[in-house]
């Protein structure tokens, strides 16, 4: 038994790859995976899946995360940008630029890694929830805070699906051509079920499932000046439906993407009496099972591509950044077909 708990969420995969497993169900993406997924290259073309990591601008979907800002490099007391050689020595002709960023993790197109959300639970059994992540790590021993500036998950930090690897078949469902811009549809199984038997996407262990909304669109559309319809627009998944959350669980994915803000229906009102979590999909997917949620990706011309191919799969590569101790990275994924 794991020395982190004694229990585990009912229908949780704590344990299934070992004590000190960070992976989750990325452990499912090995070398069949991937060999999956090179099988779904026919064209030869790329897609690059990633919004510019400036938008969508301003800070109207999540007000605590900014758009990156560029800074020069500082070299003998000067910015290093336009730099010129000559004034070090005047026999050198180069001219050279460094650059500095100061970024959130997840302000655009990224990776949720299984530090980012956990949840109050009774992992030692003394009947006292404690804050823990996946696989039992701990708040305050694990995934760690320093005053008010110095933080590091030293357990399930974005390093580790890094190093693991995020390449393997990906799977689109198409969201956008049944449900449209406005309003706001909240998806649930049968409506899921539904779009993926009529388009044909079928979806196996191990597969990233990629969920196109059209929400990229409407982003891009903004040129980095959103407003707030961004909140009201384009399907996202009913996290409140069992059904489906039963069914992201028996059906074996090993992440989940979208082109929106949170995969699921985010600032819903919550029901009378109501105690738990309010985004039961995160919870479900980086708490109990290990999967890792892509937000914010840019769907639309892969969508495209695919649909007017009868096509669904694609060979999809998106590492995290190698950042360790973050929780969450920026991410430009490429889906090859």
């Amino acid at each position: 038994m794991n020395r982190r708990w004694k229990q585990r969420p009912h229908g949780s995969t704590w344990g299934d790859w070992g004590d000190d497993d960070q992976l989750g169900r990325l452990n499912l993406v090995g070398p069949e995976q991937v060999l999956k997924g090179i099988a779904e290259v026919k064209a030869g073309r790329t897609f690059c899946l990633s919004l510019p990591l400036d938008y969508p601008g301003g800070n109207v979907l999540s007000p605590v995360r900014f758009p990156p800002t560029l800074q020069p490099v500082i070299r003998n007391g000067q910015p290093y940008y336009n730099y010129q050689w000559r004034n070090m020595d005047a026999r050198l002709t180069d001219i050279a630029c460094d650059d500095a960023v100061l970024l959130c993790n997840q302000y655009s197109t990224q990776w949720d890694s299984l530090a980012h959300r956990g949840s109050l639970f009774d992992a030692d059994g003394d009947g006292r929830p404690e804050p823990v992540y996946y696989n039992g790590f701990r708040a305050g021993e694990d995934v760690t805070m320093q005053g008010d500036t110095i933080v590091a998950a030293k357990a399930l930090g974005i390093e580790n699906i890094a190093a693991h690897g995020v390449q393997g078949r990906g799977v689109l469902v198409n969201l956008h051509d049944r449900f449209g811009e406005s309003p706001r549809k909240e998806v649930g199984y049968d409506d899921l079920m539904r779009v993926m038997g009529e388009d044909g996407a079928e979806v196996e262990p191990g597969d990233i499932l990629c969920l196109w909304t059209g929400l990229d669109r409407m982003i891009m559309r903004m040129h980095g000046k959103p407003d707030a319809s961004l909140h009201e627009a384009c399907a996202v998944l009913d996290g409140r439906d069992p059904r489906l959350l039963d069914w992201v669980r028996n059906s074996g994915v090993a992440a989940i993407a979208s082109d929106n803000l949170a995969v699921e229906a985010v600032r819903k009102p919550l029901p009378e009496g109501y105690t738990g979590t309010n985004l039961p999909l995160h919870e479900l997917c980086l708490f109990k099972l290990g999967v890792p949620l892509g937000e914010l990706w840019l769907l639309a011309d892969l969508a495209a591509w695919l649909k007017a191919r009868g096509r669904s799969r694609f060979l999809l590569t998106a590492p995290p950044l190698r950042l360790t101790g973050a929780v969450g990275s920026p991410v430009t994924p490429i889906a090859t077909v």
